[in-house]
């Protein structure tokens, strides 16, 4: 038996073989009052130490959303650049093709050949329209200012080519996708 009961048992035991009790019945309810808070006592820690378990499984539940939300939002963030840094590689990988297919309808302008000359333009129109669609534009400063962030100059020109650190010829275009330079241009420069 545990300490409390038998205390309990035993108060009860000595009610009884004590005489009627000469105590007023409000010194009997304060009694009564002080043996129910001895009962509910127990109670009342279980009570406390089953709220307090309560709020830190609370917090642990909220802690552990907040990680996976933190979680989610940083793939998503990712999986956003990884899709961006994807693109913008196969555009890079394709450039020659655009250069090659430029070239070839340069070529078939001097041909007799209509069938090819119509053939090799379109091929290069939907090549084109394919990199409209993935907002990639070509770099074409020819006769502005030179600038080394999207242009790599590897001749200089000369002074009657045009005004001083200005792009005077284009000799391979260059590419950018937004904000980012996929290809510089390779440029003709007048000194300064």
């Amino acid at each position: 038996m545990s300490k409390k009961k038998r205390e309990r048992e035993t108060r009860e035991a000595e009610q009884e073989l004590k005489p009627e009790s000469t105590e007023s019945p409000e010194e009997t309810a304060e009694n009564a009052a002080a043996e129910e808070a001895e009962i509910s006592n127990p109670l009342q820690e279980l009570l406390d130490a089953a709220n307090a378990k309560t709020a830190e499984y609370l917090a642990m539940a909220q802690r552990v959303q907040a990680d996976f939300e933190n979680f989610r939002k940083r793939n998503e963030s990712v999986r956003a650049d990884a899709y961006t840094d994807g693109k913008k590689d196969a555009a890079s990988a394709m450039l020659p093709v655009l250069d090659n297919l430029e070239r070839a309808a340069d070529a078939a302008a001097g041909s007799a050949d209509e069938a090819l000359k119509n053939g090799v333009l379109l091929v290069l129109k939907q090549m084109t329209d394919v990199y409209q669609k993935m907002d990639v534009t070509p770099i074409d400063r020819l006769g502005e200012k030179f600038d080394p962030n999207l242009e790599n100059a590897i001749l200089q020109g000369t002074e009657d080519e045009g005004e001083p650190g200005t792009v005077c010829q284009v000799l391979q275009k260059g590419y950018r996708m937004g904000d980012k330079v996929l290809r510089h241009a390779m440029v003709k420069v007048v000194p300064e």
